[in-house]
C-alpha cells in the first residue's frame, strides 16, 4: 500500500519570551496512520499541535499539508486544510442538541436546516461506528457521548487530519475500547490521527507510530510494533526509568477514617453523595474509581470540611485514641482540633495554589497563622520550598517564580510536596497525576506509597484503572453518588471495576 504524506513539519520553532517551547522540529504524519505523541510535561507536545490547529503561529519553519506549504493562522485556516483538534476540555453548549452544537459557528446561507444537519450527523455516525442521537441535549449525555460530539463536529467540517488531546482521560475501559474501535475505523478510511497521551499501554494498543519530544526537541519516531513501554520511557526522559509501582503491605493497618450514611446535596437540592459508607485505614491506599461526576470531588471536600453534609457521620480516629466527629466543622476547626489532614484538590491553581505566588508564598499558606506578630515567618516556608524544589526536581528558575507559569507537572509537584510536608495522618488526592508525564507520575506514586508506609490513610481518586490496580490496596467504586462496590485491588480486574462504574449492584460496604 502506497504511503501518502498528510502533514510534514520542517524546522518548526516556537518561543515564548526566552523559553523555547519547540526547537526546530521535523515530523511527518501519513494518511491511514495513528501517531502517538509522547513527552514529559513541558516538552512542547501541545504547543506543537496548537500550531497545527491554528491557535499558535510558528516563529520559524514551515507546515506542509499533502505536500503543499500552508499558512495556518487560525482554527478556521486549520479546518480549511482539513485539520481538526479535539481538546481535553469540551467546548459544548449544554442546552443545545448534539446537531445544534455540531453546526454552531458554520456559515450557512439562509435559515439553518436542522433536519439536513441531523441526517448528515447520522451518516457520519453510521460510517465510523459512533453512537449518539443528533437530537439529544448535551446535558443529558455521558462524558463519552460529549467527546463523540466533539469528534463528529470536526468530521462534519471536513477534517481528515484529527488531533486528540488526552482522549481517554475520563473514560471507562469499555468506553475507551469503543473509542479505539472508532479510531481504527477512521484510520481504515484514510484519516490521519495524532493522539497526545501519557498512557503507554494505550499507545501500544492503538498507534502505528510513536514520536517523542524532550525539552522542546524532536528525539525521534519509532514503529509501535518495534518498541516497548520501557524503551519509550527512556526516550522521553533521556535515561533509564523504573516503571514498576511498589505496593508493600503495611503490617498492622488501623481504622483512621469512617464514613456512615453520608449524604450531600448541591445548591439545587440534587444528591451528589447518597448514603456513602466506608472505612479508610491507616497504612493503606484506598482508591476511588468512577466516571466523571460520580461524587468523587464532593466526597473529598465533605471529609475536609469544604462541602456541607446533609446526613451521616464522618469519624476520625486519631493514633492516640478517642474518636472525633468531623461533620459540621470547618477546615480550620478540623485543623485546630489536631487532625493533620492533607488535601490535593483536582483544581490545582483554582483551589490548591495561588498562581501569582511563587513556591515560597504557596508554602506559607500552610503556616502564616502561626506567626506571633504582625510579620509572617518566611524562613521556614522558604526552606520547605527549597526542599520540595530539590527533592521533587521542580523545573523553576527560583522559588519566587509565579507557579501559574510552570508546566502542569511542576505545579503538581509543588502542591503534592507542600501537602506531604505536613506529615498527614489522612492524605487525600484527586487526580494527582492527571496530565502528568510518566516520570513525574511515578514520582507521585512513590510519594503516596511512602506516606502509606508511615501509617497515613491515603485516599486516591484516579482515572487510570491500570494504575489503581497496581498502586492501591482496595478500590471503592462510585456510581451516581453511591457506593457500587469495594474490591481488593490485588485480585480485581479492569472489566469488573468498569462494570461497577456504570451500574449499581456491587458489593456494598467496606
Amino acid at each position: 500500500m502506497e504511503t501518502v504524506c498528510a502533514i510534514e513539519l520542517k524546522g518548526i520553532t516556537k518561543r515564548f519570551g526566552e523559553v523555547v517551547a519547540n526547537d526546530g522540529i521535523d515530523l511527518t504524519l501519513n494518511r491511514g496512520e495513528i501517531l502517538s505523541l509522547l513527552g514529559e510535561n513541558g516538552s512542547g507536545k501541545t504547543t506543537l499541535m496548537n500550531m497545527l490547529s491554528g491557535i499558535y503561529f510558528p516563529d520559524e519553519g514551515e507546515i506542509l499539508v499533502s505536500g503543499e506549504p500552508v499558512s495556518i493562522r487560525s482554527p478556521k485556516d486549520a479546518f480549511a486544510n482539513g485539520i481538526g483538534m479535539i481538546h481535553q476540555h469540551y467546548k459544548l453548549v449544554d442546552v443545545f442538541t448534539a446537531a445544534e452544537n455540531i453546526a454552531l459557528g458554520l456559515e450557512e446561507r439562509g435559515r439553518l436546516d436542522i433536519r439536513a444537519v441531523n441526517e448528515k450527523v447520522s451518516a457520519i455516525c453510521q460510517r465510523y461506528g459512533f453512537d449518539i442521537d443528533p437530537t439529544q441535549k448535551i446535558y443529558n449525555m455521558s462524558v463519552s457521548q460529549k467527546q463523540t460530539v466533539e469528534i463528529v463536529k470536526v468530521l462534519y467540517r471536513g477534517a481528515d487530519i484529527l488531533i486528540l488531546d488526552e482522549p481517554t482521560a475520563v473514560l471507562t475501559p469499555q468506553e475507551t475500547d469503543r473509542l479505539f474501535d472508532v479510531l481504527r475505523n477512521m484510520r481504515a478510511d484514510g484519516k490521519a490521527i495524532v493522539i497526545i497521551t501519557h498512557k503507554l499501554h494505550e499507545v501500544m494498543a492503538l498507534s502505528d507510530k510513536v514520536a517523542v519530544l524532550r525539552k522542546g526537541k524532536y528525539i525521534g519516531a519509532v514503529r509501535t510494533s518495534q518498541t516497548n513501554p520501557q524503551a519509550l520511557t527512556d526516550m522521553m526522559v533521556g535515561r533509564s526509568v523504573t516503571l514498576n509501582i511498589d505496593r508493600p503491605r503495611y503490617e498492622t493497618p488501623v481504622r483512621r477514617l469512617e464514613l456512615k450514611g453520608v449524604t450531600c446535596l448541591d445548591g439545587e437540592g440534587v444528591k451528589r453523595l447518597d448514603n456513602v459508607s466506608f472505612t479508610a485505614l491507616g497504612g493503606e491506599i484506598l482508591g476511588i474509581a468512577g466516571i466523571a461526576g460520580s461524587g468523587q470531588r464532593e466526597l473529598l471536600e465533605a471529609v475536609s470540611g469544604l462541602y456541607p453534609v446533609k446526613e451521616g457521620s464522618i469519624t476520625y480516629a486519631p493514633p492516640d485514641g478517642g474518636d472525633m466527629e468531623l461533620v459540621g466543622r470547618t477546615p480550620m476547626e478540623i485543623r485546630r482540633s489536631g487532625v493533620v489532614m492533607a488535601f490535593v484538590p483536582e483544581d490545582r491553581l483554582g483551589m490548591g495554589l495561588v498562581g501569582s505566588m511563587g513556591m515560597t508564598g504557596n508554602m506559607m499558606l500552610r503556616s502564616w497563622r502561626k506567626g506571633k506578630s504582625a510579620f509572617v515567618n518566611r524562613k521556614d516556608p522558604n526552606e520547605l520550598a527549597l526542599k520540595v524544589w530539590k527533592d521533587l526536581e521542580v523545573v523553576v528558575p527560583s522559588t519566587e517564580f509565579p507557579v501559574r507559569r510552570l508546566s502542569g507537572g511542576n505545579v503538581q509537584k509543588v502542591l503534592v510536596g507542600r501537602e506531604i510536608a505536613t506529615a498527614p495522618s489522612v492524605l487525600m488526592c484527586a487526580y494527582a497525576v492527571r496530565g502528568l508525564d510518566i516520570n513525574t507520575s511515578y514520582t507521585i506514586y512513590n510519594l503516596l506509597t511512602e506516606q502509606k508506609m508511615k501509617g497515613a490513610a491515603v485516599i486516591y481518586v484516579g482515572e487510570d484503572l491500570d494504575v489503581l490496580l497496581e498502586l492501591c490496596d482496595r478500590i471503592l467504586v462510585l456510581c451516581g453518588g453511591q457506593v457500587s462496590g469495594v474490591v481488593d485491588a490485588r485480585t480485581a480486574t479492569k472489566d469488573q471495576i468498569g462494570l461497577l462504574m456504570t451500574r449499581l449492584g456491587g458489593k456494598e460496604g467496606a
